[in-house]
């Protein structure tokens, strides 16, 4: 399903036929062709969820690299249950909800719309107003789509819907009022309030940390009616357990520095480094300890930039040279 993302980003300007969409599972082709006028923001949702993944592990050996022509989009680094896993899943996950969320507030679709049911009391000064977005119904879109692959009694299944219900968990906890002002020359006689989701780079800021923070599990065997069911313990006790809020994996990760197809890493040979930098993103750590080159690079750039009443602004061309380093 994160293959939708990348294959498929303008299906609200053409049909959409979803028998065409490769890899989905039968319930989430029931789904598709069920709820087809909210498919562009699943696809919207997903893409999204990659956009931010890259950004958040941009200075790091694994930068959330996708493969264009392949279905399995990361290549085989999601088949471990590693914690970039984890954090694929949540962010995907969250990215389904914000985006069916956002989509339903601009009434782009018949079937949803904006929340009428949380508003509750006015406050000191100002009155519900706008529209509210409805963000139990993008989760329930995010749950009914993502979790329709996570049918299995194993560990991996367990693990993904945790993480996926992480991410989305992470949506509801950081919905907030905003507020506008009405009145003569901005004043704020009256006050109109609305729920509102943050801005998306806040959840993958607050999913990275949990991705640093992630708790590692092992896996129990147990026996049930339905034959043998896996779960997941904390693997060290002492630690406070995880909450429904944390990533949780239980595989460790490869180191990325050299090129494994079979794990899909690509290593860091060529990759920009900072040279300032003590932390994985500086040359040390990410070009794991193989040294690097250096390049001086000529940029063409906007200088002494004049604002001109009314109203333009002229700018000169200036030539700067940057140094630029680059994994060995």
């Amino acid at each position: 399903s994160l293959a939708l993302g990348q294959q498929y980003t303008s299906l609200g300007s053409q049909p959409l036929l979803c028998g065409s969409i490769p890899g989905l599972v039968p319930k989430q082709l029931r789904f598709c062709r069920n709820y087809i006028e909210i498919m562009p923001s699943v696809a919207e949702g997903v893409k999204l969820g990659i956009q931010e993944c890259q950004h958040q592990f941009r200075g790091r050996r694994w930068n959330c690299t996708t493969i264009d022509d392949s279905l399995a989009i990361f290549g085989p680094v999601l088949d471990k249950a590693t914690r970039e896993s984890a954090f694929v899943h949540a962010i995907a996950s969250a990215g389904v909800a914000f985006a069916v969320t956002r989509s339903c507030a601009e009434g782009t679709s018949t079937i949803c719309g904006c929340d009428s049911h949380h508003k509750g009391p006015p406050g000191d000064g100002w009155k519900w107003g706008g529209c509210s977005e409805d963000a139990d119904f993008g989760v329930l879109v995010s749950r009914e789509f993502a979790d329709a692959r996570e049918n299995r009694p194993d560990a991996r299944s367990a693990m993904n819907k945790h993480n996926n219900e992480a991410g989305r968990t992470t949506i509801l906890d950081h919905m907030h009022l905003k507020c506008k002002c009405h009145g003569l020359s901005g004043s704020c006689e009256v006050k109109t309030c609305w729920w509102a989701q943050p801005d998306f780079r806040a959840i993958g800021d607050f999913l990275k940390d949990k991705y640093d923070s992630a708790s590692e599990m092992v896996v129990e065997k147990h026996r049930e009616s339905r034959g043998w069911v896996e779960t997941l313990r904390a693997k060290y006790a002492l630690f406070k357990p995880p909450t429904e809020r944390d990533l949780v994996y239980y595989e460790n990760s490869p180191n990325f520095c050299e090129p494994n197809p079979e794990t899909g890493s690509f290593g860091t040979r060529d990759r920009t480094c900072n040279v300032t930098s003590h932390g994985i993103d500086g040359c040390d750590l990410l070009c794991c300890g193989r040294g690097h080159n250096t390049r001086t690079e000529k940029r063409k750039e906007k200088c002494h930039c004049i604002f001109h009443w009314c109203c333009y602004v002229s700018c000169q061309e200036c030539i700067r040279i940057y140094d630029v380093h680059t994994c060995k």
